[in-house]
């Protein structure tokens, strides 16, 4: 996947969807990546894809990305 590919793939991240990503490579331990409320992080001077959750910023390095699971937001209540 590339950056531009993984940015579309996320450009519905607004805060009020969890995104869980899995990584080739890595060690089990460190394979999957959960950001609770994450939102994606406008284009910077640097052209990194990044995702935060409001308290850390997540670089996310597309080639290594082997999926994505984004939640279908949370449910108001009623």
């Amino acid at each position: 996947m590339t950056p531009e590919q993984l940015r579309t793939a996320l450009k519905e991240l607004n805060g009020e969807r969890d995104a869980t990503f899995a990584f080739t490579g890595l060690a089990d331990h460190a394979a999957q990546l959960t950001v609770h409320g994450a939102m994606l992080i406008p284009v910077e001077p640097d052209h990194l894809v990044k995702v935060t959750d409001g308290h850390s910023v997540y670089i996310v390095e597309a080639e290594r990305v082997a999926w994505i699971r984004i939640s279908l937001g949370r449910k108001a209540n009623h």
